[in-house]
């Protein structure tokens, strides 16, 4: 039996995860002296490099002397709390990590009481100690309170502590020691996590939490193994949620070191390797044994609370820039994404049209932004929330909201979040002039918000939120206050024309920017919607005025990426992404349609 233990590493959003998993690796010997590394080497998606969080939780293993380790990486955002949530029934412990600074957050509650609520017992690490505000002792005191709140058990508050900066490798067990590298957190991991339960001679146990995808293979299932031993090509009976049995076999054994995987002939008890074979399996399904079947309880996965409509693009200058533009393509893509991703789900509705429910908005966006560097091109709705009825009341989801910010902007940020029914639960100094507040607030109130909040806060705020519950439906929201400057004309924007319409608002568009009638070129610095003429150029004649060879001076246009423009439309308001441009637009383009819409609403 190999000497085996398995953890997962769980935190808020950009408290160090990923970078702590690279000093693992490092430090455990598991690459050679010739391999050449990247940063956050387990972000392996181009958006994930990018923008520098996780979105798909990743597993790896290493070797420290004769112990294996497997770490699965964890997202921290709440779009994707569904994955924290499976990943923690396959390890037995877990490392949590806190910002020695930030501290407690909305994410780090919302991971804490799914973690607590599994029995697992956490070693805590406070990280980032080498920051100038950091507060080690502080935090500490907070992730104890936190626990007490979440009615942990008196095992699971005598948790071990290592601080410790993972960007240098730096770890120790106490604040007033010298800085050490991680042989502490090793030490700590072998000694408190407790050895994975199960027998290798007990019948056939796997579970599988997550899922992968290989054009030559099929589907890959991610599974921990329970009990028992597979091999390659053992005959297995899988076992889903609905409690259908499907025979099956095992084509394929994967298991993992370091970054790399390997084909490996046979697994025991204990371990996490990735199967393939089976075609129809899914999270949460079981694999055991066809002489002595025993399943798993199935997993509860996170109900989406958003949707959005995913539709043909249909606009003038439709099919001019993408590759893939028919309702077939944008469906076989949106089948494939279903293949590997749980927590989002789809139907078709009328011809082209299709509703994509997801857990949040930055969840959404991921999905359009990697389907537009595919090379795909289609329109999208703005997003709506899913409303329940339960025991005959409508509800809609709520969000826990905690807002940092400068203590000066606290009161235009209250008197605003008010306007969006949110309701304040408390206020905290944070030290340097900052304030933490917190609120409970229906998530149509954050649709469109983050924008206005980075405006008012002068973009020195910070906001995170996570999923509460759904409760009963609080009335109308208010939403953007400012109307749209739309293009009454189809051309190229010229510079004359921009010229005189930017005392009107704040423009989207520059000059050369192709236009058409109908599309939305900037923000109306009133409440209504105004129709203007983009590509009217200067009148040439033959009389010389004084004031004619004037400079024009512009104002850059504000650069609208897709989070942002998706936030900025309203209901009667589409989003056209295709790989070069995303484009804002009414969804009808003439203005008398759009008059007899407003008449019949």
């Amino acid at each position: 039996m190999q000497k085996i233990r398995n953890i997962a590493v769980i935190a808020h959003v950009d408290h160090g995860k990923t970078t702590l998993v690279d000093g693992l690796l490092k430090q455990s010997g598991t690459f050679g002296s010739h391999e050449q590394v990247n940063e956050r080497a387990m972000d392996s998606n181009a958006l994930e490099k990018e923008r520098g969080i996780t979105i798909l939780s990743k597993n790896t293993a290493i070797r420290y002397g004769e112990y294996k380790i497997n770490i699965i990486d964890t997202p921290g955002h709440a779009d994707f709390g569904g994955e924290v949530e499976r990943v923690l029934k396959m390890v037995d412990g877990a490392l949590l990590l806190v910002d020695a600074y930030e501290g407690v957050m909305p994410q780090t509650k919302f991971v804490v009481k799914k973690m607590l609520g599994l029995g697992i017992k956490p070693i805590v690490v406070i990280n980032k100690i080498d920051k100038p505000s950091a507060d080690p002792e502080r935090v500490v005191d907070e992730v104890f309170d936190l626990f007490v709140a979440m009615d942990a058990t008196e095992d699971q508050l005598d948790f071990p502590i290592v601080y410790a900066a993972a960007r240098d490798g730096i770890a120790k067990m106490d604040m007033s020691e010298p800085d050490g590298d991680f042989t502490c957190m090793f030490k700590t991991i072998l000694e408190k996590v407790p050895e994975p339960t199960g027998d290798a001679e007990n019948p056939t146990q796997l579970q599988v939490f997550t899922l992968d995808y290989d054009n030559y293979v099929g589907k890959i299932g991610i599974a921990r193994i329970f009990n028992g031993k597979i091999a390659k090509g053992d005959n297995i009976l899988l076992a889903k949620a609905d409690g259908e049995m499907i025979k099956g076999r095992i084509s394929k054994l994967i298991g993992f070191l370091g970054l790399n995987r390997m084909e490996i002939q046979e697994a025991e008890a204990g371990d996490i390797v990735a199967v393939a074979g089976i075609e129809t399996v899914d999270v949460g399904d079981t694999i055991c044994d066809p002489s002595n079947p025993m399943p798993l309880d199935p997993m509860h996965i996170e109900e989406p609370t958003l949707t959005v409509v995913f539709s043909v693009n249909d606009s003038p200058l439709a099919g001019q820039e993408g590759k893939h533009v028919t309702a077939n393509k944008i469906r076989e893509r949106l089948d494939a994404e279903m293949n590997t991703n749980v927590a989002m789900r789809y139907e078709t509705v009328g011809e082209g049209k299709f509703i994509v429910s997801g857990r949040g908005e930055l969840q959404i966006t991921i999905l359009a932004e990697n389907m537009r560097r595919e090379g795909y091109e289609f329109g999208i709705g703005r997003p709506e929330v899913i409303v329940k009825e339960i025991e005959g009341v409508k509800c809609e989801p709520f969000e826990h909201l905690v807002v940092d910010l400068p203590s000066d902007f606290a009161g235009t940020i209250i008197e605003r979040l008010g306007r969006r029914k949110a309701e304040m639960k408390a206020m905290v100094p944070m030290g340097e002039g900052f304030t933490r507040i917190e609120f409970e607030i229906p998530a149509r109130g954050l649709i469109g918000f983050r924008g206005q909040f980075l405006t008012d806060t002068k973009g020195e705020g910070v906001m995170n939120h996570s999923f509460l519950e759904f409760r009963p439906y609080t009335g109308n929201v208010e939403s953007r206050q400012y109307g749209a400057l739309i293009s009454m004309e189809d051309g190229v924007a010229l510079a004359y024309s921009l010229f005189n319409l930017q005392d009107r608002g704040v423009l989207f568009v520059a000059p050369q920017t192709k236009v058409y009638k109908g599309m939305i070129i900037g923000e109306h610095s009133r409440s209504n919607d105004l129709d203007v003429n983009p590509i009217k150029g200067k009148a040439q004649s033959n009389v010389r005025s004084s004031g004619a060879d004037e400079a024009i001076k512009l104002v850059p246009p504000r650069d609208m990426n897709l989070e942002r423009a998706l936030e900025w439309i309203e209901d009667d308001e589409l989003l056209e992404v295709t790989p070069l441009n995303i484009r804002m637009r009414k969804k009808w383009l003439d203005p008398t349609d759009r008059k007899r819409y407003a008449k019949n609403k």
